[in-house]
């Protein structure tokens, strides 16, 4: 067991970005393990987050995020609750961050459900007939559709995806820590992404 001392709480300040007495607490509840500390940290974030998700969102930024030299942007408009956390260096670092993300990952939609029902069906359709291809049993094929369909979603709804600067969090996650560190309740509202020649 590690002590708890203020190079400790500065180590676990500096990995998540929680406040002094928030890594107090995380250290004390996980007997001085940073690793610990940091899983502790996010659940209490999530905890937060599904709390303050009934509040409305009505602040925020609109960022645009150029790539490439021009051959790819990106407008991303996220809502907070109110404007003194919209101007906060966290928050708009967020913003440009997911925006870097999507002009990378070129996701589909937000979540699941913003995903059109037709996309849904013609993916499932695609699954439905490589598992009967390969010869699996009629009563599997559509179990097989329905685990492919998750993958696919994971793979293109912005908030399942695995954040491209940490693979090991989703960007949910990512938000969700943001929304512990606010306070706030933080949407992610729409974006859209531009290639050229696309």
């Amino acid at each position: 067991m590690s002590t708890i001392n203020a190079a400790t709480v500065k180590q676990l300040r500096e990995k998540t970005g929680a406040g002094i007495m928030d890594c107090k607490e995380a250290l004390t509840a996980c007997n001085g393990d940073i690793d610990t500390a940091i899983d502790f940290l996010r659940k209490k974030g999530l905890a937060t987050a599904k709390k303050r998700s009934n509040r409305e969102t009505s602040q925020g930024v609109v960022e645009a995020y150029i790539h490439m030299g021009g051959k790819i942007g990106v407008l991303i408009e996220v809502n907070c609750e109110t404007d003194f956390v919209a101007k906060t260096d966290d928050f708009k670092d967020f913003v440009r961050n997911v925006a870097m993300h999507i002009a990378a990952t070129n996701p589909v939609g937000i979540s699941p459900e913003d995903v059109p029902e037709e996309v849904v069906l013609k993916e499932k359709e695609i699954y439905r007939a490589q598992a009967l291809e390969t010869g699996k049993p009629e009563q599997m094929v559509d179990k097989i559709a329905e685990g492919k369909v998750k993958k696919f979603f994971k793979e293109n709804c912005l908030l399942l995806q695995q954040y491209v600067r940490d693979p090991q969090v989703t960007i949910n996650d990512v938000l969700n820590e943001l929304i512990g560190k606010t306070g706030e309740n933080i949407t992610v509202k729409r974006f859209a992404r531009f290639q050229l020649g696309e």
